[in-house]
């Protein structure tokens, strides 16, 4: 008997959703669950439902364009690279000669064993 396989051509490809990549997704849904607790803060303070509804359907439309700004932008990983390039310093400074004595003292022992 023949056993016909079929073959995942997917494997891996990033997450994709509705043209959201990776992380992204995850950031669109943490931005309607904390959309969804400000709805309910207002309404509980006792703010006009139709108020409240304006207010989050604005403050959605504008999560959803940024979040999809941001996938179309940076891509999968993107973001995550420009935040550690971002954390690289210019410069690194020593006011001392001792670092490179310690390391050049390291080096001596290393050497004689």
């Amino acid at each position: 008997m023949a056993s016909i396989y079929r073959i995942n051509k997917g494997v891996n490809k990033p997450v994709e959703f509705r043209g959201l990549k990776a992380q992204y997704i995850w950031y669109l849904g943490g931005g309607i669950i904390a959309l969804m607790i400000i709805y309910a803060v207002m309404y509980i303070i006792g703010l006009n439902q139709y108020i409240c509804l304006a207010v989050i359907l604005c403050l959605g439309a504008g999560v959803v364009m940024k979040v999809y700004q941001l996938s179309d932008k940076y891509g999968e990983h993107g973001m995550m690279k420009s935040m550690a390039r971002k954390s690289v310093p210019k410069t690194i400074k020593c006011n001392s000669r001792r670092v490179f004595m310690d390391q050049e003292r390291k080096i001596r022992i290393q050497r004689s064993k």
